[in-house]
């Protein structure tokens, strides 16, 4: 097979059951595999403004070979869950899958991208840095066991945030989040809340998160006023003694976020690392963000 034979096909012409088997195949032997059942794959288009229109699968002789999915907002794309099948990696089908999607974005006039891509993960990272991505710093991926014994809060006033207020703390948050936890992702999600804490100094900051049946997960801190590792420990130990019971699984955090010292002073464990990568410039519209 040659890459011309490798046929470019929209996943908007196969069913979430098709895209969900093609997508685990292309994982079994992957390094971090993140299995999809039906529903599963769903809720990630919904949350992620997936494109299936734009997104694509590659085939050949009716055979699927490999997927590939591009998030689209405004004045920028997103691309994920790229993935071959191990016996037919290193014959370009990677490569046509990245090309057909950074057309599939130029066609709709956005040339900033941005995807992420664990690291350690070689033959992905070159193919990135070969399709002209250039690397932004290393993101987080963190854990902390459910039952854990959480510290006694922090003395605090401490507000809880129904979704209305949380939301709108985050879309006032103009920095350029990986995609996973932007304001539009949270916009998205289910049982999304908050926190608003006051210290005693006088500190204030908040957390909007979501709470799924037995995870906490999509984090997004703000120090408004004060030291950011104390802020996030604060706010950390009222959450914990809130939800007790519940497993914390967050992703996405840069290893430079002055909350970080917070997240492992409260028992967080690293689970694995990526690393985030931009493909053109930040454009006019949203100049006024920032790291």
């Amino acid at each position: 097979m040659t890459t011309d034979e490798i046929q470019l096909v929209p996943a908007s012409q196969f069913s979430m059951e098709e895209l969900t088997a093609i997508y685990n195949r292309t994982r079994v032997d992957y390094m971090v595999p993140m299995p999809m059942n039906v529903a599963r794959l769903a809720e990630y288009v919904k949350v992620y403004d997936i494109n299936l229109e734009n997104s694509l699968v590659a085939a050949h002789d009716g055979e699927m070979l490999g997927v590939a999915m591009l998030g689209v907002r405004k004045e920028r794309a997103w691309i994920t869950r790229l993935g071959v099948l191990p016996n037919t990696r290193r014959g370009g089908v990677g490569k046509a899958l990245m090309g057909g999607l950074i057309e599939n974005a130029a066609r709709l006039r956005l040339d900033f991208v941005m995807l992420e891509v664990i690291k350690n993960n070689t033959p992905a990272h070159q193919l990135f840095l070969k399709t002209i991505f250039h690397e932004i710093g290393e993101l987080l991926v963190l854990r902390r066991a459910p039952l854990m014994p959480p510290p006694d809060p922090v003395i605090a006033d401490a507000q809880r945030l129904d979704r209305f207020d949380a939301l709108r703390l985050v879309e006032r948050n103009h920095r350029m989040l990986p995609w996973t936890n932007q304001s539009e992702s949270m916009v998205n999600a289910q049982d999304v809340s908050g926190l608003h804490l006051t210290l005693e100094d006088g500190s204030r900051g908040w957390l909007v998160y979501q709470r799924q049946k037995f995870t906490l997960t999509r984090f997004v801190f703000e120090t408004e006023v004060g030291a950011p590792v104390s802020m996030a420990y604060a706010i950390l130990s009222h959450l914990h003694n809130q939800y007790p019971r519940l497993d914390t699984q967050i992703e996405n955090i840069r290893v430079d976020d002055p909350h970080l010292p917070a997240f492992y002073e409260m028992g967080y464990m690293e689970s694995f690392r990526r690393v985030e990568m931009w493909r053109g410039s930040l454009p006019a519209g949203l100049a006024g963000f920032r790291l």
